[in-house]
């Protein structure tokens, strides 16, 4: 396990990774995330089941990487408080020998990364504290831990997360910059909550995050899908998450895309 020594708790705000734990029926989270967190509810009442189907969606896609395309490695960047099964288990479930390395930027999850190492044999895994926003930092601590072979096709995973990064940090470079340092064969497996399903509803639940002092931006389609500029998208393409390769064929029970509003995709660097 490598890390960057860990900051003091900051629970003066919320923080997005604890409320989406506040969201999975976790108890690892603050009073500070908990009230956020209602406040978004209460502009969508929907946000647990989107945050159950972002869930949902990185274990297809994990399992669809390893099985399909053969990927062995996996850079998992904003984390979130570990709830089972974590990547880890879903891609060593497929394929015992996968590596992983989980980034994340809140203290919390540091404390509970011990359950993001508990890897089979065969393989092995490790956390870092590290923020997207910095990404050469990031890229440095990863190639730091030993665990992933730059020369071999990782898969870039950020689920939930971009929507975080605001354009003032340029994120469509922050992406980039990303890709750029894996080989040919790699992957990006990430969702984004958009507004074009409901605008009003998800813009005010992009107020109580900022409100909340953690900033927001929910992009369109065409806006999402500039991430995966360059990649061969996976059928279906982007689409909203729980209709990327449904475990079961829809029954007409499940949610509509305007109660997910969670664009999902993933591309393959050629």
């Amino acid at each position: 396990m490598t890390r960057q020594d860990s900051r003091d708790l900051d629970t003066s705000r919320a923080h997005s990774a604890r409320m989406y734990d506040y969201f999975l029926g976790g108890k690892d989270h603050f009073d500070v995330d908990r009230e956020a967190a209602l406040l978004a509810a209460k502009a969508h009442p929907g946000l647990p089941v989107t945050a159950r189907e972002n869930r949902a969606f990185m274990h297809r896609a994990t399992r669809v990487l390893a099985q399909e395309h053969g990927i062995r490695q996996w850079l998992d960047i904003g984390t979130g408080i570990p709830t089972e099964p974590n990547l880890h288990q879903v891609a060593q479930s497929v394929a015992p020998d996968a590596r992983i390395v989980y980034a994340d930027n809140d203290p919390l999850v540091l404390k509970f990364a011990e359950r993001l190492m508990r890897s089979t044999t065969q393989g092995q895994t490790a956390y870092i504290e590290a923020d997207v926003t910095d990404p050469d930092a990031l890229i440095d601590a990863v190639k730091g831990a030993d665990v992933l072979d730059f020369d071999r096709p990782v898969a870039l995973s950020l689920n939930a997360l971009m929507h975080f990064v605001t354009d003032p940090h340029d994120p469509y470079a922050i992406v980039r910059g990303l890709l750029d340092v894996l080989p040919t064969g790699s992957a990006l497996a990430m969702n984004h909550c958009t507004p074009d399903f409901d605008p009003v509803t998800w813009n005010n639940v992009a107020k109580a995050y900022t409100g909340a002092g953690t900033p927001v931006q929910f992009r369109s389609h065409s806006d999402v899908a500039r991430f995966f500029d360059g990649l061969d998208l996976l059928a279906p393409g982007l689409v909203c998450c729980h209709r990327w390769r449904p475990a079961t064929p829809p029954d007409g029970t499940e949610p509509t895309d305007a109660d997910i509003s969670l664009l999902a995709g993933v591309g393959i660097k050629h």
